[in-house]
């Protein structure tokens, strides 16, 4: 995608998506709050999409593409854009992923974390714990003036100082008026090279990390992205302002 495409945002809509994001990081935080052992998938994504619309604003993955549901929650070996059913159930030692975007006044908000549920085996927990040491420490790369593989170094250094590998199919984004804008946010890469960071650019990182390969597929529904190999997925992920001397996280309450 062409540098010239990133769209470096204005006050106004700097505001937009503080709100938009905030929602986000409120609706997280409340569905997770339901999360237990017994509960189905859907059940979450009707909290969800109660609780978004509520707030005036829309559950940005409804319709989207053809997605069918307000949220995507993604267990085990699903890597990511997993649809909620009533027949999924939440089980003792499960991971899930729980990924909220709502798009309030126009602008949107994208956050997701992965929860433990129960009695979950210490690897897999070493794992969730790392997803999330990967996306909080390579969102210390970003400012203006650094660079998109700076981000992406961070986050294949430690993934893979730990044993695990970086999902290279699915990617970070640039976020505002649109859901998906420039840039594509790689998960991996060097550092110096990539696109360099502007003040007022907005995008997320979400590291999706697994514990075997590195390569997905995805299923018959034509949504569903899961491990090549079977074995757990972890993801999380924030919406990010970049500004002169750092970033803002702006998917927290």
């Amino acid at each position: 995608m062409a540098k010239s495409e990133i769209i470096i945002k204005n006050e106004t809509d700097i505001a937009g998506m503080r709100a938009a994001g905030k929602l986000a990081a409120q609706c997280l935080n409340h569905v997770a709050n339901s999360l237990r052992m017994g509960i189905s998938t859907e059940e979450l994504n009707t909290i969800a999409h109660q609780f978004i619309t509520a707030h005036g604003a829309y559950p940005a993955p409804l319709n989207y593409h053809g997605f069918p549901k307000s949220i995507c929650t993604s267990r085990n070996d699903v890597i990511c854009h997993g649809i909620p059913s009533l027949i999924e159930v939440i089980q003792d030692g499960d991971i899930i992923n729980l990924d909220i975007t709502v798009r309030l006044n126009g602008y949107h908000g994208d956050t997701s974390k992965t929860y433990l549920i129960g009695n979950v085996n210490p690897g897999t927990r070493k794992l969730v714990q790392v997803t999330e040491e990967c996306l909080m420490e390579s969102i210390k790369q970003v400012r203006d003036g650094s660079r998109l593989g700076d981000v992406g170094a961070v986050i294949q250094e430690i993934a893979q100082s730990n044993g695990f590998t970086v999902v290279r199919d699915f990617c970070g984004h640039g976020i505002g008026l649109e859901f998906h804008e420039p840039p594509q946010v790689l998960h991996y890469g060097k550092r110096g090279m990539g696109v360099e960071l502007k003040a007022g650019m907005i995008f997320t990182i979400e590291p999706m990390i697994n514990m075997g390969s590195h390569r997905s597929r995805v299923l018959s529904d034509g949504w569903t992205a899961v491990t090549i190999d079977g074995k757990p997925s972890a993801q999380f992920e924030h919406t990010l302002l970049v500004t002169q001397h750092g970033c803002e996280i702006l998917t927290i309450e």
